[in-house]
């Protein structure tokens, strides 16, 4: 994990998709019409601004990524106020000029709060989107990725033509999906759908075992090389093929006024951070940053960097306690840059005991920070058995965070933390005694490979869940 931002100002983006025009009406309410039983709203502000893929371009463009932007608008004066607007941000528009009239969306809001919301728009357009097609064949192999953004309204019924054409040229493609279809999705790279979209295509996903299960099948099944999943409240769920799911939590920490948008900001940030060379969950953690930033304004905002960066070095404070892989993989990094010893041990710590507390004491000695990544519960069944774990993941992360002793407690999926080693690379990786190689611990040569050590610590074979376990059975 990289703490500083990516070159944004290098990436270079294509953004294919239905533009709309957002308007904005804000009041202040102090009573009920006489006429009917709905509030009087004293108009004092109106706003105008780009939305859907309109959206998603300021969104790259105020990261300062090279913008390009093709889609269709109306004849009319929307859309000649789309494109004055997106190109004072900087975004170069191709635009294919109808006969229908430019969607737009008025919303009127009082006190945070959005009262109303009226649609203007004709979505069965009879034109062909011959030039729009140009446009794109000549675009596309100036640019590092493409981006689909879907609102339904009719652009991408080329869909599948701008991927094949785009898979032709190597050139990655983002999508943000709409509708109960996604195979006309068919070889994009990556789709960002939120939870209510992909239930839609795979049906309901009732724990976090059945959300990746069918994750990986939705993958298969449309030739796909990743889905991130926006879940609200839950956060985002990133699955690629062959690799573990990685799960983040939402990271807006204060209020959320409104999440218009939110998926505009995801996919933005995503694109901007994957052409300017980040991989793909660096640029998934970005992402979530900035959709906690969007959810905090009211309307179709834009995420700056200055904000990006300053929610960044927020989530590198974390002193102590439960954290997930990319924030400790940031945690990590910050305590690197302040030149403190890092200490990483492992287990599945099922009831927490004497033996445990004293390891891990002597095993904080030898460093500044010390990491324990505890298997999941899924992990823990496999390695011990079907009753097993006695205690779940977030007791057992609890129990640990609260020593003295501990720095972090990060989770972890597989049988073995050895990926996640290798990611945090610790100056000294801690077991057991009960390891007779130091060099058969999971791990241990990338930590050695990498120029740092591995203790083996005194195991006290009188003490262990096992034992403890037993002892409960025959006294009872």
């Amino acid at each position: 994990m990289n703490l500083s931002l990516p070159a944004f100002s290098q990436a270079k983006i294509l953004l294919v998709g239905d533009v709309m025009l957002d308007r904005y009406w804000y009041g202040a309410t102090h009573r009920i019409s006489p006429e009917a039983p709905v509030p009087v709203v004293h108009i004092q502000q109106q706003d105008e601004c780009p939305g859907g893929a309109g959206n998603v371009a300021l969104n790259i463009s105020t990261l300062h990524a090279q913008t390009t932007l093709i889609s269709a608008v109306g004849r009319d004066a929307e859309g000649r106020l789309l494109t004055d607007k997106l190109s004072a941000a900087n975004v170069h528009c191709f635009f294919q000029y109808l006969n229908t009239p430019t969607t737009t969306k008025l919303r009127v809001l009082s006190q945070h709060q959005q009262l109303l919301r009226m649609d203007f728009e004709q979505t069965k357009n009879t034109d062909p989107l011959d030039q729009l097609l140009q446009y794109f064949e000549q675009q596309l192999p100036t640019h590092h990725l493409l981006v689909l953004s879907d609102y339904n309204k009719g652009v991408l019924s080329l869909a599948p033509t701008l991927i094949a054409k785009a898979r032709q040229q190597g050139i990655p493609v983002l999508v943000d999906p709409k509708g109960a279809d996604f195979s006309i999705y068919r070889g994009a790279t990556l789709l960002t759908p939120n939870r209510k979209e992909f239930e839609l295509i795979v049906g309901p996903c009732e724990t976090e075992h059945m959300l990746e299960e069918k994750g990986r099948r939705l993958i298969e099944d449309y030739d796909l090389q990743a889905l991130l999943i926006t879940r609200g409240e839950q956060g985002m769920t990133l699955l690629q093929k062959e690799l573990p799911a990685l799960h983040l939590p939402p990271a807006h920490q204060h209020e959320v006024f409104d999440v218009t948008g939110a998926g505009d900001t995801v996919i933005a940030t995503l694109a901007a951070a994957l052409a300017s060379g980040s991989d793909l969950p660096t640029s998934t953690y970005l992402a979530n940053l900035a959709a906690g930033i969007a959810v905090t304004k009211l309307g179709t905002a834009a995420v700056t960097l200055s904000e990006l960066q300053r929610a960044m070095a927020a989530t590198c404070q974390i002193e102590r306690g439960t954290v997930n892989e990319t924030q400790l993989l940031a945690a990590v990094e910050a305590a690197r840059l302040r030149g403190e010893r890092i200490i990483m041990t492992n287990g599945c710590f099922d009831i927490l005991h004497a033996g445990h507390v004293t390891y891990l004491e002597q095993a904080k000695k030898l460093g500044d920070k010390l990491i324990v990544a505890v298997n999941d519960d899924a992990s823990v069944k496999r390695l011990k058995g079907p009753q097993r774990p006695i205690n779940t993941l977030q007791q057992r992360m609890a129990v640990l965070a609260g020593l003295e002793a501990v720095d972090w407690v990060v989770p972890f999926s597989e049988d073995t933390p050895e990926r996640l080693i290798a990611a945090v690379l610790p100056h000294v990786l801690v077991k057991g005694g009960d390891y007779k190689d130091p060099l058969a611990i999971p791990g241990a040569r990338t930590v050695i490979q990498h120029g740092g050590e591995i203790q083996l610590l005194h195991f006290e074979s009188d003490c262990s869940t096992t034992a403890i376990i037993e002892r409960i059975l025959q006294e009872s």
